[in-house]
């Protein structure tokens, strides 16, 4: 996976909101073909630095820097909390989202077959579950082909069947040549799925790897382990100085 180019680097990024600091001296690596999970407790920095990986903040200090093709879509985003206009069906919504960044609109059933929406093609976004909404937000995300796709917590508060779809269709983007970035507390899931994990805790990455890596590392038998073993000690120990995932 190392051996594979970056697409998006973050180099030693700071966020202020004012005068508190969000994040400190963050960096990190994505690569295409590869799932990159973040975790790490609430209020921790991590929507803050999806959200700048995204391109949807500007960093107080640091770089990020693309290193793809171009393209209409650079990065997908799917927020914590997707939302879609009333009134229009799944099919609807994603033509709607291509005639925006001049993706093809006809393949728009492409993309719902992708996330295994093919059947709710005509039915209204505001009767879908919460997990096909979040589903839809995914197909949303890679409207435009975009080289780059971030999620914050496509997960969240899913039951776990869904859940579990959710994180294939994760790994399905990835297996597509994705780079793929997610947010998630369900560390079962990320372990299932992810191929790098960054441990973010008070505005700083703690530990940075593979899982099994991190196992290694800290004499962990689950990704759980680690997270706690990496959160829970001094933040001057355990944290990696620089580098990229």
């Amino acid at each position: 996976m190392t051996d594979t180019p970056p697409i998006l680097d973050a180099t030693d990024i700071d966020h202020d909101y004012g005068t508190i600091s969000v994040l400190e001296n963050v960096s990190a690596t994505l690569r295409r073909g590869t799932v990159t999970a973040l975790i790490g407790p609430n209020g921790s920095g991590k929507t803050t630095l999806i959200r700048s990986l995204a391109g949807l903040h500007e960093p107080t200090a640091g770089e990020i820097a693309y290193h793809g093709p171009e393209t209409a879509r650079r990065i997908g985003y799917l927020p914590q909390h997707p939302a879609f206009r009333p009134g229009f069906t799944c099919l609807e919504t994603l033509e709607f989202y291509a005639s925006l960044v001049g993706g093809d609109e006809t393949a728009a059933t492409a993309h719902l077959d992708r996330v295994g929406l093919a059947d709710a093609a005509d039915r209204p976004v505001e009767a879908l579950s919460g997990g096909m909404t979040r589903l839809l937000g995914i197909a949303q995300a890679t409207i435009g082909d975009p080289p780059v796709v971030v999620l914050d917590e496509p997960g969240s508060g899913l039951d776990p069947g869904m859940s579990m779809h959710v994180f294939d269709v994760v790994a399905d983007l990835a297996d597509d040549g994705i780079a793929v970035l997610l947010s998630s507390h369900d560390l079962e899931l990320v372990e299932r799925v992810a191929d790098r994990v960054l441990v973010l805790a008070d505005g700083r990455i703690v530990r940075r790897g593979s899982t099994a890596e991190l196992r290694d590392e800290l004499d962990a038998d689950s990704l759980w382990s680690v997270y706690e073993a990496a959160i829970g000690g001094d933040l001057d120990t355990v944290r990696v100085q620089g580098g990229h995932a």
